[in-house]
């Protein structure tokens, strides 16, 4: 190859290179002038920021430094009325104190205002009651001095001026919730209101009287001589149906049923009577010696069939004998406690039969021959009659009073809640108010024989008697219905001087009847 062409060749290819190097170093260096300018304008922009930063941070300093100022001040402020509110407070709480003692001052006037008030008031009410205290023991003695005074006036044969003070004697007795029970008191009203009335209608002894179910006017009675008899009273009046009679027999109870009507009557011979409807039969009863007495059972299904010292069960839906049974002891009394049967006997003790199975055995808490026994399930009471004519009583807590007033035995016992009525073989049927601190009895029947056994009628306004004589009679019991009938039967008031003799000037005149016009006071 030519040495000259390759010599140029050569000079150009680095002629060109350096060309090419030159360039890619102009082209460099701009570059980095471009980057300069970049970042010096970015400089310039971020000294603007940082010019307006610096401004807005000292404005922001400047603000918060007023702010400050303010709250400084206003801190003050609040500390200062800090101060004023707890020196208020302290007052007020000074003031409030001030206030609960005062309130505790008018409290504690007003708790003695008020004692004495109360105190004023209590004297007042005990001087009131001591007033109307004394009054009414004024006004009860009074009754029972008029009471005292009208039978005094009926001895004398004058019966009008004794109705007016029986009448009186109840009033006032009454009004002041006195006892119209006081023997002055009711006997003079029993007197006035004539509320006794008497049959003869057995041939011998009546040892029990029932009442129909239905009807206090209806009653059966049995007698020792064979007798069943049906009564019905209208008015005074008893009329009398025989049901049964034939001396062969002694009838000594009778039991009446509260359903069917039916009647049982036991004969001493060993025969029970049945009647039910139309339907009559006697039941002979062998395995008894002596039947006495029937009692209901607490199933209330079946009669108890008592003897001499043996039971029998009778079922009452077919009237047939269910059981029987030998007791080993001999019975001399019964009676029921809480719907059982009671038997008691000679040894002192007495049985309750829950049933043919099942006889319970007690000590009778009192010694003697008992013949009459009751309980009140009410009250609790319970009574024991003695052969002596003496009468136990005692209450539920076992406390016993000995009830003396009675000559001989005591054929029955009956207790009405706190009322005790007895009947004796002395002929007297007495009344004892179990309550009262002194138990003293109060006649209400007086008869020349035995008295054998009384009843209630439903009301228990009347009592009726059977005595050994084979009288009936009905004596009225209620002192209200004696008052209204004693009332009925007063045809003027007092004068002014009876009222003033025998009741007093002192107190004021009333009458006792309603009159058309006004009565002259003589």
């Amino acid at each position: 190859m030519d040495k000259k062409f390759i010599i140029s060749s050569a000079a150009a290819l680095i002629l060109a290179g350096t060309t090419i190097i030159g360039f890619k170093g102009w082209s460099s260096s701009n570059k980095e002038i471009d980057e300069l300018k970049v970042q010096l304008s970015n400089l310039q922009r971020q000294e603007k920021r940082s010019a307006v930063l610096q401004s807005v941070s000292k404005q922001m300093e400047d603000i918060a430094y007023e702010q400050k100022k303010i709250s400084d001040e206003q801190r003050e402020e609040a500390i200062e009325q800090t101060k004023v509110a707890n020196e208020m407070r302290q007052r007020s709480e000074i003031e409030r104190q001030h206030a609960i003692l005062a309130q505790k001052q008018a409290l504690e006037s007003e708790r003695m205002a008020i004692n004495a008030y109360d105190l004023a008031e209590s004297q007042r009410k005990v001087a009131e009651e001591n007033r109307r205290t004394a009054e009414s023991l004024s006004y009860l003695a009074l009754g029972r001095s008029l009471g005292s005074l009208a039978t005094t006036q009926f001895r004398a044969g004058n019966e009008e001026i004794g109705n007016l003070l029986s009448y009186a004697s109840y009033i006032y007795t009454e009004r002041y919730h006195g006892d119209v029970y006081y023997p002055a008191i009711y006997q003079a009203l029993a007197q006035s209101s004539k509320s006794q009335n008497e049959w003869s209608r057995h041939s011998s002894a009546v040892p029990c009287i029932s009442f129909m179910p239905k009807s206090d006017k209806q009653l059966v009675s049995v007698s020792t001589y064979g007798e069943i008899f049906f009564h019905e009273l209208n008015g005074s009046q008893l009329k009398t149906t025989v049901l049964f009679k034939d001396k062969n027999y002694d009838f000594r109870d009778i039991y009446i049923h509260p359903i069917n009507d039916g009647i049982y009557a036991i004969s001493r011979n060993g025969y029970l009577y049945i009647k039910v409807g139309n339907n009559v039969k006697m039941l002979e009863l062998p395995m008894l010696a002596n039947p006495f007495n029937l009692q209901l059972c607490h199933d209330e299904k079946h009669l108890l069939i008592i003897g001499k010292n043996s039971i029998a069960e009778l079922d009452m839906s077919n009237n047939t004998i269910v059981g029987s049974k030998d007791l080993g002891f001999n019975v001399v009394l019964t009676a029921s406690m809480n719907n059982y049967p009671l038997l008691f006997d000679d040894k002192g003790r007495m049985h309750k039969v829950t049933s043919l199975q099942k006889i319970d055995t007690q000590k009778i808490p009192v010694s003697g021959q008992v013949t009459a026994f009751a309980i009140s399930k009410s009250s609790g009471f319970q009574a024991y009659g003695m052969k002596d004519g003496t009468i136990y009583l005692y209450d539920k807590k076992g406390n016993v009073r000995r009830l003396v007033g009675h000559q001989s035995r005591i054929s029955k016992l009956m207790i009405d809640g706190e009322r005790v009525i007895s009947s004796s073989y002395d002929g007297t049927i007495n009344l004892w108010i179990a309550k009262s601190e002194k138990v003293d009895p109060i006649t209400l029947f007086t008869n020349n024989s035995w008295i054998l056994y009384f009843n209630y009628d439903r009301k228990k306004n009347y009592l009726w008697i059977g005595d050994e004589k084979g009288k009936f009679s009905r004596i009225l019991i209620s002192v209200p219905m004696m008052a209204e009938r004693i009332k009925g039967k007063l045809k003027r008031n007092f004068t002014q001087n009876e009222w003033n003799y025998y009741i007093g000037e002192k107190v004021p005149y009333e009458s006792f009847i309603s009159t058309k016009g006004k009565e002259d006071k003589q």
